[in-house]
């Protein structure tokens, strides 16, 4: 079902447009003709790509996060009418120029601005960049109250959530249960996976991914992340967020109710379903992901995480006890233990241990403004990269 013709275009801004989530909103856009006019595009360095992407879908600005190279980004679109920025505050302003729904795919911390600026303004936002609300949620979920964004979720597990959850009757609601694939290493012990290479942990069995949130993945630690994520999208206690191994990624994720009843969403292991759903919303639109056929997978399985051998889950649990800027150290000090993991100059194990060590190292303290958020962030980020260097030391 194309859209073109049920509604008048929409108009859309993509933050993120070169990863692996902005490449599949464009595959969908690009499948809905008239559908769709594209206000703005945002990338980090990769110029090439998105000078290509926007003369394709005649997009009216781009914004490219790494100074450095706007001058061949310029250059490549010289004569066409497409607006052409460079820098941080570039990104913030394409995210707050007019726009009926925006796609926050910025991966890391370094999406908490341009999202916030989308939100502050009131435009239907899909997220898809989970660190936002890890590490500003109370921040972020009060100016969406304020503002009277959309907030749409396009992490496939809160999407599935977001699809079955009543939100007319949480009072109804029992819990919430993730789905997760149990990354690379789900049957390996620790010893096994204290000698796995950064080639290996991102090597996914279900899902296309980029290279961080597919660490994140073998160390559960984007689990950990996603169970923060839901406590602010559903306002659910973490008490009541349960983390269940779902290898085969069929179940994106359930909804138990206080009458017994668990309602799930399933597809196969494919971003543009949910991206689809938030594209449209909250029309539906045809996506090409492959379909499911129960019969042939004939089995789903099911089994309770490790906290032993997946500590991340632990850590970020008590992150959330901890409250305030707990989960922004975290998240931070994880992003500098995961590029250190990339470069081989950290073991796969150090990475939690590094995050943990972290989280001692910095005191607790309120998260009331953007500036909060970021001295909390650099913080953890000083310490963490110091922590992995003596990592790097002991190990030579």
């Amino acid at each position: 079902m194309a859209l073109a013709s049920s509604r008048s275009p929409r108009s859309v801004t993509i933050l993120g447009s070169t990863g692996s989530v902005g490449t599949s909103t464009i595959d969908l856009i690009r499948r809905n003709p008239g559908a769709y006019v594209v206000e703005a595009l945002t990338a980090n360095s990769d110029w090439q790509q998105l000078a290509r992407q926007a003369i394709e879908l005649d997009a009216r600005t781009v914004a490219i996060g790494d100074p450095a190279a706007y001058a061949p980004l310029k250059e490549a679109l010289a004569g066409r009418n497409i607006g052409v920025a460079a820098g941080p505050e570039a990104l913030v302003e394409a995210a707050a120029a007019k726009s009926d729904w925006v796609m926050a795919a910025i991966v890391g911390a370094a999406g908490l601005a341009p999202t916030l600026a989308a939100i502050r303004r009131g435009a239907i936002v899909a997220l898809a960049n989970k660190e936002v609300l890890v590490c500003a949620g109370d921040l972020v979920m009060q100016e969406v109250a304020r503002s009277g964004a959309t907030l749409l979720p396009v992490d496939s597990e809160h999407n599935a959530i977001f699809q079955v959850f009543d939100f007319e009757r949480t009072e109804a609601i029992e819990k919430i249960i993730l789905t997760a694939s149990g990354g690379p290493f789900r049957t390996l012990d620790r010893a096994e996976m204290a000698k796995k290479t950064p080639a290996q942990a991102v090597a996914h069995p279900n899902w296309k991914m980029g290279a961080k949130i597919s660490v994140d993945s073998a160390t559960m630690m984007n689990k950990g992340l996603e169970l923060i994520e839901a406590k602010h999208l559903f306002r659910m206690p973490q008490e009541k967020i349960e983390i269940v191994v779902h290898p085969q990624s069929v179940i994106h994720s359930l909804v138990a109710y206080i009458d017994g009843s668990v309602l799930a969403q399933l597809g196969s292991p494919d971003m543009r379903t949910p991206i689809a759903y938030t594209l449209a919303w909250p029309d539906r639109m045809a996506s090409p992901s492959p379909r499911l056929d129960l019969a042939q997978i004939a089995t789903l399985t099911f089994e309770a995480p490790d906290p032993e051998r997946f500590p991340a889950l632990r850590l970020v649990r008590e992150a959330l006890e901890a409250g305030g800027s707990a989960p922004t150290v975290l998240n931070a000090a994880n992003e500098v233990a995961v590029h250190a993991f990339l470069n081989e100059e950290v073991g796969f194990l150090d990475i939690a241990e590094i995050v943990e060590r972290t989280m001692a190292a910095i005191p607790v303290g309120p998260i009331d403004t953007l500036d909060d958020v970021h001295n909390f962030d650099k913080q953890a980020r000083d310490t963490a990269a110091k922590l992995a260097a003596s990592y790097a030391r002991s190990a030579v």
